[in-house]
This record gives C-alpha cells, sequence and structure tokens, in this order.
C-alpha cells in the first residue's frame, strides 16, 4: 500500500526537513497554526489521494495501521471514518495504558467522552473537502468538531485492535491545558445539540468532565511512576 507523507514544519527545523527528505515527503512551511498546519497539509495532497489523516509529533502509527483502516473504509461504502484503539505510552515508549475505542464511540460522541483516538482514524476524503477540513478557529478540540461534522456525511466503523500510540508526556497540547481543552470540548458539542438537549446538557457536561480529569490523573501517575522508577534504578 503506497501513503504519501506532508510534512509542515517551521522554515528553522532544518533537523526535521532534512529527515522529511530523505524519506521522500513534500516539505512545506507552517502557517502559524495546528489547525491550519493541517488543513494545509492535506490541501496540498492530489486529489488521487482517497483517504486522509494526520499526526503530530507525539503520534505514532502501528504496523498494519493503514492497512487496517483502509479496509474498514473499503469493505464499508457507507463509512466515512475507520479507527481503532490508541495505545498511551512514556516518553521512552513503555505502554501506559490503552484506549479501546469500540462500536459506541461513535454514537456518543455528542454528549459523551471523546472516545475516537485521532491519531490513527483515517477519513474519507470526499468526506474531509465536504465539511471543509478541521476548524482553524479552534485551538485544542478541533478534531472533535471533525467528527461531530463527518457524523453527517456517513458511518464511522471500527477496526479491534491498537492502530496508534500516543506519547503522553506533560509538554502535550491537550495535556498541559487540560482545563482549556474541556471547555472548548463542551463548546463544541453544544452546537450539535438540538436546543431540547442542550437544556439537559447539565445532566451529562459535569460527569463526563469528571471522568476526563481522573483518566488523565490516572495517567500521569502511571508516567510519573514509571519516570521515578527508571531514575532510581
Amino acid at each position: 500500500m503506497q501513503a504519501d507523507i506532508t510534512v509542515v514544519t517551521p522554515v528553522s527545523a532544518t533537523a526535521a526537513r532534512t529527515l522529511a527528505h530523505e524519506f521522500a515527503a513534500k516539505v512545506i512551511d507552517d502557517p502559524g497554526s495546528l489547525p491550519a498546519a493541517i488543513n494545509q497539509g492535506v490541501s496540498e495532497a492530489g486529489m488521487q489521494h482517497r483517504y486522509v489523516n494526520w499526526l503530530g509529533d507525539d503520534d505514532l502509527l502501528t504496523d498494519q495501521s493503514l492497512e487496517s483502516t483502509v479496509g474498514a473504509l473499503r469493505a464499508n461504502p457507507r463509512a466515512v471514518v475507520a479507527y481503532g484503539s490508541c495505545r498511551y505510552i512514556d516518553p521512552q515508549g513503555k505502554e501506559l495504558w490503552v484506549s479501546k475505542a469500540g462500536k459506541w464511540a461513535g454514537r456518543i460522541l455528542v454528549w459523551g467522552p471523546d472516545l475516537i483516538p485521532q491519531p490513527g482514524m483515517l477519513i474519507r476524503r470526499e468526506a474531509w473537502d465536504l465539511v471543509g477540513g478541521v476548524d482553524e478557529s479552534l485551538s485544542h478540540a478541533f478534531d472533535l468538531d471533525l467528527l461531530l461534522k463527518l457524523k453527517n456525511q456517513g458511518e464511522f466503523t471500527p477496526v479491534d485492535h491498537v492502530v496508534s500510540c500516543f506519547r503522553w508526556h506533560p509538554e502535550s497540547l491537550t495535556v498541559s491545558d487540560r482545563s482549556k481543552s474541556l471547555e472548548e470540548s463542551e463548546a463544541i458539542k453544544r452546537r450539535y445539540l438540538t436546543t431540547r438537549q442542550n437544556k439537559f446538557k447539565w445532566l451529562w457536561e459535569q460527569p463526563v468532565r469528571v471522568a476526563t480529569r481522573i483518566a488523565a490523573q490516572r495517567l500521569n501517575k502511571r508516567a510519573y511512576r514509571r519516570s521515578a522508577a527508571k531514575t532510581s534504578g
């Protein structure tokens, strides 16, 4: 399976640019924000590309990830997004936890937690173009907004294994500013609720907020314990 890579990076990132050229990747200048970089990277891809996704500095795809997600989309013509589980790892690559996204992840998206890991999900290019890519006015939860827009275009189909990894450390965008990320996520979900549903949003917003913080705290504890054990060892 052939995959073309576009690397969006600052002009000053000479090491990243050199590495990108070694892998025959297209290199374009960073426009100044992560959502804008994602949109620009996809727009640089030719129309012959049927599927798209993006990876951040802390994201990895597992072996056979693309084969699995492409296969899932080919098997279901009604599907616009394929996704699988994500392995959270520490800076040394050791597993901390696995986010096991299941078939219910897409169904609870508008009111529950976002259980669809972005790094390994694959999006049908036609659907991406129809919704206009990610919203560049957002800073944290633009992937959630994209998924909610895509729900109106077709089905989400899961694969039953780990397709990506996310390196968890305090400098990660959503890790370092958890409160802002949660606030933006809640505001986005309200856009897609009906007037009646918005009246009852208090029933789930606080529980989801608490559950998200608890999960993040548990991951932080595991990461810190792993770091402390390595230091003492």
